[in-house]
């Protein structure tokens, strides 16, 4: 797919679809613009007018668009039931026709990603651990890190500091292992209780982070799920349980409308941007 032209002379800023139905919804987005509705073959399409994809230098500028988006598919949500959200800066080249048009070509596929994601919405988890307190516990536990310490507190400063390094590579390597064990038994755990699960490791994303952007925590593990209102309150209790531990904390927010869960359309969905 080429790269976009950064301005044209007309376009829909597309901030997501819904099932069409009672609804209706009156708020602004991206710079105030007024946000509308065009409806075609039982779905509808939140847009506001346009004539450029919004780009900026500023990572103030840019951050404060996509919270102004996800307002707008928030209270799409509200109105609608569950949307199906588009990324940042995805543009519909052209008028409403243009809208209406692609609404008829993609109908059944859309309709498919609606009927799936109905009723259920994205929750984001994240388990921070006491990582000194694993290595304390890991360096009591394990007789090579014994035998390795022994040998290098009574050793020269040259062989110390090689039985140093094998030390704390074998002290990393076990806390990895024990870090991959515990996040699969929470995946498998959580993911028996919902509809669906991604494993996020230890990525950041924008906007919907449970944890401060400038916050520095011990990350044991980060997963979306997608569930319903009944499942989402089994995995509340669930981690409830899990934050019994004194050495875990547990972070859980929603519900969310489903970026993580939103499908590729391919190249004959409408254009975006790079997401920043």
């Amino acid at each position: 797919m080429s790269e976009p032209e950064t301005s044209f002379d007309e376009g829909r800023y597309l901030y997501c679809v819904v099932t069409d139905g009672d609804g209706s919804l009156s708020t602004t987005g991206l710079e105030d613009e007024q946000v509308r509705v065009i409806r075609e073959a039982g779905l509808v399409a939140v847009v506001h007018d346009c004539s450029s994809l919004y780009d900026s230098d500023s990572a103030t500028e840019i951050q404060r668009w996509i919270l102004a988006h996800q307002s707008v598919v928030d209270d799409a949500g509200e109105a609608f039931g569950t949307p199906l959200p588009f990324q940042f800066d995805t543009i519909v080249r052209g008028d409403d026709e243009a809208v209406r048009s692609w609404l008829r070509e993609e109908e059944a596929t859309l309709t498919d990603h609606l009927e799936a994601l109905a009723g259920r919405w994205e929750y984001r988890i994240e388990v921070v651990w006491d990582e000194d307190a694993a290595r304390e516990e890991l360096e009591a536990a394990d007789d090579e890190l014994q035998q390795l310490a022994e040998r290098r507190d009574s050793a020269d400063e040259g062989t110390g500091f090689l039985l140093n390094k094998q030390y704390e590579t074998r002290l990393d390597q076990l806390l990895s292992e024990q870090r991959r064990a515990e996040a699969a038994d929470l995946a498998e755990r959580i993911g028996s209780e919902v509809t669906e699960l991604v494993d996020l490791g230890e990525r950041s994303t924008v906007g919907l982070d449970v944890g401060g952007a400038d916050e520095e925590v011990d990350v044991l593990a980060r997963f979306a799920v997608l569930a319903t209102d009944d499942e989402q309150e089994a995995v509340g209790l669930l981690l409830d349980d899990v934050a019994a531990d004194p050495g875990i904390e547990v972070r859980f927010t929603g519900p969310w409308p489903p970026y993580t869960f939103t499908p590729e359309l391919g190249e004959e969905g409408p254009d975006a941007s790079d997401e920043v």
